[in-house]
């Protein structure tokens, strides 16, 4: 007796304990996400970055700058009416007055100020730059609608007023596409099973183990800084694996059925067969976005730690709550049926563990595999030139985070990035703020030289626009800039600002002075850059240690190492269409919305993670069939025709659930998700087609018997 069986045992003969116990877990984890949640942000740590000493600098020198801005944008859309006009310019120092009395605000500039006056050269547009005590994450909800609520005057006159910068951040709520993608899934599930009853049961079965992992998430988000994206990306993964975990088990669940077995005793078939399957998948998938912590950016890893949560609560609830659901319903799980079948062998399969709609679709899935294996060579070339096209564009992958200029039109942020940009100038958006120690030795004359004279070399530096004159810290020794660059956050150009000014145009300037660029655009540079420099190490670590897990199930060398090589192959090829429609702005780009700019910087691996585990799913359902059919007979190349034709059907139906689900996320007005849904939905959709049915099947023929291969 395995593991499992005695879980499936527990579960069928308690169903009903089983049953109340996650529902007691659901409204507790509920309510704790209700009384403990914590809020959700974009705070970054870089420890050891250039950016994170700049902000390290500035908390202890100026810290009335540590935390974060808010950008306001009064735009006339009068001609006649200018902002510099008595009736708007009185309303804005209004606000301006009105805000610098509010709690948490450290400091608020009026464009109206003779020393740096920020009003457009049309006239039409102020800006007005707030500055908070407080990082994002840790402002008050109502610091922030006071700050707002103080241009209403200025709105109700017919006055536009856009909000930006990193103060205006908000978190994911619902967006509708997640109810999207579990309407898709129900239809696809009911045309899968044809089975009202067992569609109910897949969905609960996913919903409740989503809906405490998300929960918990929220819980975890007090004491841990996780991404405004983490719980919707979460959502996606635990809702695509979730349903994924249970059409498994139920299709092998009324497989047993239909041969007659009774409903405890195809309970437990279905968990020992397919629940084991869904455990080393979960399991490597636990074990893959985990490895984010080898980056070592606690934003990054935290991310990964939600969606393992959430995978961790669905794996548990395919293995206790799925088969007590399976049990209460038992042989009326196929009572309520939604079409019309000819027969019942069509609607549940029959034959030995036969995971297919009948025996002409069986014929004609080993017609295919038979066909693949006769032409082993030519299928197996085809398959690799199909993924190494699609993973082409991937030359030209360029890290970054998008500017307010990709995002959706209809947002304010996204309304306030056009207003500066047309206004004062890209660089406007994406501030550069330099930190420089000159240190105690010098007299305070000294230093106001010696810090012009650096001020003057950055304004003649190719790709600033403005430099603002310096401001001398708490110490007395250390001065910032505020540096304009020419170009937007985003753009290469701006990028390589970053890097002229800390390799050649500071060092040069100032020799002996401590001097730092920080910023959330110089904030974003590092992250790319860290992220790039750790990433050869954390490919490493989860191919290494997928193999394992891989080796471990199979005991089979070859087949380990053959699962995680596919796997690379078919990450390669949804990273090219990333590429293509985010960052070169290929169709679907304008369908979806989507403005080219960089690839989000942690969005590569993170899909990294995700995918090698989602596609190691589908290895061990298809391998832990063909292991079964060899062990029956010894014949290889019958036993991959024989599992093919028999989780075919289960795969595809598997695969488009995922599919379906993960497309639903790229309607979310969130780039990074849209980013994110997009390569997962690219990524199955080609494992499915081109390695599942068309690439392992020509490597399981031509190395035969080998393949399988145990090591002693």
């Amino acid at each position: 007796m395995t593991v499992l069986g005695v879980l499936a045992r527990i579960s069928t003969r308690y169903r009903w304990v089983v049953v109340i116990a996650w529902a007691l877990l659901v409204l507790g984890a509920l309510f704790g996400s209700k009384a403990y949640g914590g809020t959700f942000s974009n705070d970054l740590t870089l420890a050891g970055t250039d950016s994170q000493a700049a902000y390290d600098q500035l908390r202890s020198e100026f810290p009335e700058l540590a935390g974060d801005g808010m950008q306001v944008l009064v735009h006339s859309n009068d001609a006649n009416t200018p902002v510099t006009s008595v009736a708007i310019q009185s309303e804005v120092e209004v606000a301006v007055s009105t805000i610098s009395d509010i709690a948490g605000v450290a400091a608020i500039r009026s464009p109206y100020n003779p020393q740096m006056p920020m009003v457009s050269e049309d006239g039409l547009t102020a800006l007005v730059t707030i500055q908070f005590t407080e990082r994002a994450k840790d402002i008050p909800a109502a610091t922030i609608a006071a700050t707002r609520n103080a241009f209403n005057t200025l709105q109700d006159a017919g006055v536009e007023v856009e909000f930006g910068g990193p103060a205006t951040q908000t978190e994911s709520g619902p967006s509708g596409s997640e109810m999207f993608g579990l309407l898709a899934a129900a239809v696809v599930l009911l045309l899968v099973f044809g089975s009202l009853f067992a569609m109910l049961v897949t969905l609960i079965t996913a919903l409740t183990a989503l809906g405490i992992g998300i929960a918990s998430i929220s819980i975890l988000a007090s004491s841990v800084t996780i991404g405004t994206s983490g719980p919707i990306v979460a959502a996606m993964i635990g809702l695509g694996v979730g349903i994924d975990y249970a059409l498994l088990i139920v299709t092998r669940h009324r497989d047993g059925m239909s041969r007659g077995l009774a409903p405890k005793d195809s309970i437990e078939i279905a968990m020992k067969t397919a629940g084991r399957s869904v455990l080393v998948a979960g399991l490597t998938v636990i074990i893959a976005i985990l490895s984010l912590y080898v980056i070592g950016i606690p934003f990054v890893s935290s991310l990964g730690l939600a969606s393992a949560i959430v995978v961790g609560a669905i794996m548990l609830a395919a293995v206790t709550l799925l088969p007590a659901l399976l049990a209460i319903f038992g042989t009326k799980l196929d009572s309520v049926r939604v079409r019309k079948i000819g027969n019942r062998a069509s609607a549940v399969p029959k034959g030995r563990g036969d995971i297919s709609s009948g025996m002409d679709v069986r014929s004609g899935w080993r017609a295919w595999v038979s066909g693949v294996q006769k032409y082993r060579w030519i299928a197996l070339f085809s398959g690799v030139m199909v993924l190494m096209i699609l993973a082409v564009p991937l030359l030209s992958l360029r890290l970054g985070t998008a500017d307010g200029g990709s995002q959706s039109a209809e947002t304010t942020q996204r309304k306030a990035y056009d207003l500066i940009v047309d206004g004062f100038g890209a660089g406007w958006a994406g501030p550069l703020l330099v930190t420089a120690d000159f240190g105690s030795n010098l007299t305070p004359e000294q230093l106001t030289a010696a810090s012009m004279v650096l001020r003057t070399d950055l304004v003649d530096t190719a790709g600033v626009a403005s430099v603002t004159p310096p401001r001398l810290g708490t110490n007395g020794t250390t001065v910032l800039y505020t540096v304009i660059p020419t170009t937007s956050p985003d753009a290469a150009e701006t990028e390589t600002l970053v890097h002229d000014l800390r390799e050649s145009v500071l060092p040069m300037s100032a020799p002996n002075v401590v001097a730092h660029v920080g910023g959330a655009t110089a904030t974003s540079i590092d992250l790319a850059d860290t992220l790039l420099a750790q990433l050869g190490w954390f490919v490493l670590l989860v191919v290494g240690l997928a193999f394992i897990v891989l080796l471990i199930e199979f005991k089979a060398p070859f087949i380990a190492a053959m699962a995680v090589i596919m796997n690379l192959f078919a990450v390669g090829a949804a990273y090219g269409p990333v590429v293509a429609v985010f960052q070169w702005g290929w169709w679907p780009a304008d369908l979806l919305g989507v403005i080219a700019g960089p690839v989000e910087s942690f969005v590569p691996v993170m899909l990294f993670a995700v995918l090698f585990g989602l596609s190691t799913d589908y290895t061990v359902f298809l391998l832990s069939r063909v292991k079964e059919e060899l062990s029956r007979d010894g014949n290889t190349q019958a036993a991959v025709r024989n599992g093919l034709a028999a989780t075919a059907k289960v795969i595809l139906a598997a695969a488009s659930v995922m599919v379906v689900v993960f497309g639903s996320f790229m309607l979310n007005d969130q780039r990074t998700v849209t980013m994110f849904g997009f390569g997962l939905a690219i990524s199955i959709a080609v494992y499915t087609l081109v390695v599942m049915l068309l690439v392992i099947p020509a490597v399981l023929a031509i190395a035969g018997r080998a393949a399988w291969w145990k090591m002693r």
